[in-house]
């Protein structure tokens, strides 16, 4: 067979340790009724479609169908082409061909092929299709921490037809036509560059014990569960784990080359624009391989900043808009559990433990690596969706667990708490 290698910076980052050990507050504090009220771009001639989404752990997952079979997709601004599983795409008899080789977060490389003759279609936007791309093995990692079928990603190719509103409170996607978007919000436009189809702005962190900020290029990765990653390159240069950094270890976080490292902390702040935002939780990367130790950026800006905003993707015009919204000013203050946790099984309702944080609250509690939760208060785990159950575990009260370790049931109680 005639190989064909490609080496994308693909960034997709499912979970940082996992949203039931940092994680954000489901709660919000809203900010003034002048940033509350704020309307949709007013150009409302131009939305050629509005898409209902799924918000899974921070990620934007839209229905769609791949020759004309179900699927969802993650829409990743830290991915250039559509990507479909590559277990999936064997089951949907799409033809592969050649060999396709991609790194991303982690130090493995992720080895796939190349698709042919297939094409997606988004549900509700008629009229229009795009070609599959690549197949990949997305599932075998992502899907247990995703606690759902994780079976394909769009990004660039998609985004750049038109200018893509992402309304993360109303969970929809507006695609505008892009010749005919005019921005009339209260916003600020923030100019992008692309790398390898990333978009790629500047921006400022002020590290904790400093009042000097440090200037860098950050992408903008809406496929990133995490709020802040510094890149290992950029930690080092500038000393950010340093005494004065409190700071505890990741549990690892997963992207298409495996798992991460490093340890999770807090910057004093992060500045994108005109807008700041507050002690962000950060993780501050020891990688050695892969996107995350490359030095050719700062850093990743996630999901947990980016849906603080209402934004519009506008990639023709090179720029991104940036509108508040009603929980821009809710801190990153919550409860920690110190574990983290993955779905298994084919409904994804066998929650497993897979790492335990040492001088935890899971620790205290006496939870091991490899305790199956099966109850939480009385209450049978399997009426949980994983990402619920990671929502219940940033709260700062008790609950009894149940967990079933080998052939023994126990009783025991964990109290999330901040560590952070």
């Amino acid at each position: 067979m005639n190989k064909r290698t490609l080496l994308l910076t693909f960034l997709l980052f499912i979970s940082l340790i996992s949203a039931s050990s940092i994680g954000l507050q489901s709660a919000a504090i809203r900010v003034a009724a002048s940033v509350a009220a704020q309307a949709p771009a007013k150009a409302a001639s131009s939305v050629r479609a509005t898409i209902p989404f799924e918000l899974n752990n921070k990620h934007i997952m839209v229905k769609a169908k791949v020759n004309g079979q179900p699927i969802t997709f993650v829409l990743d601004t830290g991915d250039q082409v559509a990507i479909v599983d590559l277990d999936l795409a064997r089951r949907m008899n799409l033809a592969l061909s050649g060999e396709v080789r991609v790194g991303g977060a982690g130090a493995a490389i992720s080895t796939g092929a190349m698709v042919q003759n297939a094409t997606f279609t988004i549900d509700g936007l008629e009229g229009f299709s795009q070609p599959v791309r690549m197949a990949l093995p997305l599932g075998k990692v992502l899907s247990p921490r995703a606690g759902r079928d994780f079976e394909g990603i769009i990004g660039q190719e998609f985004i750049q037809q038109f200018v893509v509103e992402i309304d993360y409170q109303g969970q929809l996607l507006r695609l505008h036509d892009k010749d005919k978007f005019v921005y009339n919000g209260a916003g600020e436009s923030i100019p992008i560059k692309f790398m390898h189809g990333h978009p790629i702005l500047e921006a400022e962190v002020t590290p904790v014990g400093s009042t000097a900020p440090l200037k860098g290029k950050f992408v903008l990765d809406t496929g990133a569960g995490l709020a802040l990653a510094l890149y290992s390159p950029f930690v080092s240069e500038h000393g950010l784990l340093g005494p004065e950094t409190k700071t505890i270890r990741s549990l690892g976080g997963a992207g298409a080359g495996g798992e991460t490292t490093g340890r999770i902390g807090r910057v004093t702040e992060l500045k994108i624009g005109s807008y700041t935002i507050k002690s962000p939780i950060t993780m501050f990367s020891q990688d050695k391989a892969g996107a995350f130790a490359s030095d050719q950026l700062a850093g990743n800006i996630g999901g947990r900043v980016a849906s603080k905003f209402r934004l519009f993707l506008d990639y023709g015009r090179k720029r991104i808009i940036f509108e508040p919204n009603s929980t821009f000013a809710a801190p990153y203050d919550h409860a920690q559990s110190g574990i983290s946790v993955v779905a298994e099984g084919g409904d994804y309702r066998v929650f497993r433990i897979r790492a335990v944080l040492e001088d935890s609250p899971a620790s205290e509690a006496g939870l091991l690596k490899d305790d199956v939760i099966t109850g939480v208060n009385n209450q049978a785990a399997t009426e949980f969706t994983l990402s619920k159950l990671n929502e219940l575990f940033e709260r700062p009260v008790p609950y009894k667990l149940t967990i079933r370790r080998g052939e023994q049931t126990l009783q025991l109680t964990l109290t999330p708490r901040r560590l952070l």
